[in-house]
């Protein structure tokens, strides 16, 4: 085990650093010109001369990447030009809200889609297996923000159970924040569900035609622990690989649905990030979401051996 976690790590650090040589080589592609949008509409030569040093926009690219990949070793990601504020307060302000909404919305989607695949794999062909096929093209085919807005609809409007929008944070008061992101996370998690059970129920039904389930029933055992010991255990390889990359996808900034609740995440950051040309910040955030994928890719690899022990050898 701790051969494999080494071989990981060693794989993780140059993987790191070819994607920060790409969103910063790419970031440069961005059509216009920061320094314009800082100084206005009078453009001072002197000002955007100024401005330029200041950020060293008159640097060479490989100049430029070596100062912001020196201070993203040291903690620094820089200096948003439109905000005048750290990057790195941006995102550790950011970043706990979309966790929140993430973390719930996949609560969500584990609880509902993982049982409904189970379920459906089981009872294959009957009224179960149908519905559950049912609700998972339901919940592919629907889009976020249509659910939204129907959702804010029926329990702000109409039953006026839940606030319509805005966020209240956890530290504050639990209750009004897991009231103004129950809903964004229901419908962030309603499309992964679907997704999840529709790979559970493949994976499901492979493993329940395997040779060692059918050994483990003729032994007499009882056909729920068939299910949930041998099978279930052999097929959730898959759904912690897709488990992981949604979870990222959640992490990344979920922009429609974060702009329908007027939730302050990293969606609505780095949109602004983009429209703005605010480039330190663009590319903070998206150094960060890189690297929370590759971290939840290395943390599923990890779960594989943990719940399948033939992976350990």
């Amino acid at each position: 085990m701790l051969a494999f976690l080494t071989r990981r790590l060693l794989q993780v650090v140059p993987t790191l650093v070819l994607v920060s040589m790409l969103i910063f080589g790419l970031q440069q592609l961005l059509p216009g010109d920061p320094a314009l949008i800082m100084a206005g509409e009078e453009r001072d030569p002197q000002v955007l001369e100024e401005i330029r040093q200041q950020y060293r926009l008159n640097e060479p690219i490989p100049v430029q990447y070596f100062y912001w990949i020196k201070g993203v070793l040291s903690g620094n990601l820089g200096e948003s030009m439109r905000l005048k504020a750290s990057v790195s307060s941006l995102v550790a302000e950011k970043l706990p809200v979309t966790l929140q909404l993430a973390a719930m919305a996949i609560v969500v989607a584990l609880g509902v889609g993982i049982p409904a695949g189970i379920v459906s794999a089981v009872k294959k062909d009957t009224a179960w297996d149908y519905g559950a096929n049912i609700f998972a093209l339901w919940g592919i085919s629907t889009p976020n923000f249509w659910l939204g807005i129907l959702m804010i609809f029926l329990f702000s409007v109409t039953l006026g159970w839940l606030p319509a929008s805005g966020y209240v944070r956890l530290g504050e008061d639990w209750r009004a924040s897991l009231a103004t992101t129950v809903m964004p996370a229901f419908v962030l998690g309603n499309a992964i569900a679907a997704i999840l059970m529709r790979h559970t129920r493949s994976a499901m039904l492979q493993a329940m035609g395997a040779d060692y389930v059918r050994t483990a029933r003729a032994k007499g055992l009882y056909e729920r622990r068939v299910v949930l010991k041998h099978a279930l255990r052999n097929a959730l390889t898959p759904v912690i690989t897709l488990g992981a990359l949604e979870f990222g996808t959640l992490l990344s900034g979920a922009v429609l649905t974060e702009q329908i609740f007027t939730i302050p995440g990293f969606g609505k950051l780095i949109v602004d990030a983009v429209f703005n040309r605010d480039y330190a910040v663009v590319q903070g955030v998206v150094l960060v979401t890189a690297t929370t994928y590759i971290v939840l890719n290395l943390l599923a690899d990890v779960a594989y051996v943990l719940v399948n022990p033939r992976l350990r050898a």
